[in-house]
């Protein structure tokens, strides 16, 4: 069996494989996955698109799951290392475990990043075009010289694009034209990534400080980094209010839902978030958006009244 010669030595390549599918850390593909499916919803207004539809959403989700989240994670890790090193979080992974190399993981991240651009062309010019520039994005939030994850206010910005917008635009551009995209949603989505990345920074506060990574938190210190997370979510929580009373997108049959829901989501987020800097609860207000999300998929499917 063909071996691969890593920093430890020789590789098997089913442990290459698994070390790479750590990099790519499957639960992250969610992250973009779930927004991606909204916009097919949205374009399609349907819970389950036309079956003619399903090979190129499933091509489409394959290149903005797995192929994207490796490219964009193993660039992270490797310019990371120093900073992975002093973080317990981190103690686990194939960098700092010594079985991946820095170069390993660039090549790791230069091959998945080829192969989504490829993969994408297959969907379209425009979704190909769109994961270039996010795997660019991906480079300059991680890599020097521009590394937007040291600059506070990038660091936020990059992720809120990419979570709350950048997912909803690809599963929309491959039905619809883009220009028909009902971009209230997109602010909307943006507000929600931002809110849930600040408190990211907060749980890895302490290892970045001491590897002298300005993240956002870093810069503003905990309280005030919580008081600006909790800030975008109760402007999230606003915003989904004034379009379902304007019945813009969110239908104002949810109206009473939301009323209700948006000040216990906020409430959630006082609590969760400033009981513990951990992504125990941020992963907990995650979880608690998807009642309100997934009451939209169904009401604006038609699914419910």
């Amino acid at each position: 069996m063909t071996t691969v010669r890593t920093r430890s030595g020789p590789v098997r390549p089913r442990q290459l494989a698994g070390d790479v599918l750590a990099i790519g850390r499957p639960w992250f593909w969610f992250v973009s996955l779930v927004p991606y499916y909204l916009g097919v919803v949205l374009a399609t207004r349907r819970v389950v698109p036309p079956a003619a539809d399903w090979p190129v959403l499933a091509l489409g989700a394959a290149v903005i799951g797995p192929l994207m989240w490796i490219s964009v994670l193993a660039v992270n890790d490797a310019h990371d290392l120093r900073g992975d090193r002093l973080n317990p979080r981190k103690a686990g992974s194939p960098l700092v475990g010594g079985r991946l190399t820095p170069f390993a993981a660039q090549v790791v991240a230069l091959l998945a990043g080829v192969l989504a651009v490829a993969a994408a062309l297959f969907a379209g010019p425009l979704f190909a075009l769109g994961t270039a520039i996010v795997l660019l994005v991906g480079w300059a939030y991680s890599a020097p010289p521009l590394r937007l994850k040291a600059r506070p206010g990038f660091d936020v910005t990059v992720n809120a694009l990419a979570i709350g917008a950048a997912g909803q635009l690809a599963g929309w551009s491959l039905l619809r034209p883009l220009a028909e995209f009902p971009w209230p949603m997109a602010v909307l989505g943006t507000l929600v990534g931002a809110a849930l990345y600040v408190p990211t920074t907060l749980a890895d506060l302490e290892a970045d400080r001491s590897s002298g990574y300005t993240t956002v938190a870093v810069r503003l210190g905990p309280r005030r980094a919580y008081l600006l997370g909790l800030g975008l979510w109760l402007a999230a929580g606003t915003l989904s209010l004034v379009m379902s009373a304007a019945d813009v997108v969110i239908p104002r049959s949810m109206l009473p839902m939301e009323i209700v829901l948006v000040p216990l989501l906020v409430l959630a987020y006082r609590r969760l978030v400033r009981a513990e800097r951990s992504f125990r609860g941020i992963i907990a207000v995650a979880v608690l958006f998807m009642v309100p999300s997934l009451t939209f998929v169904l009401t604006y499917t038609g699914t419910l009244p």
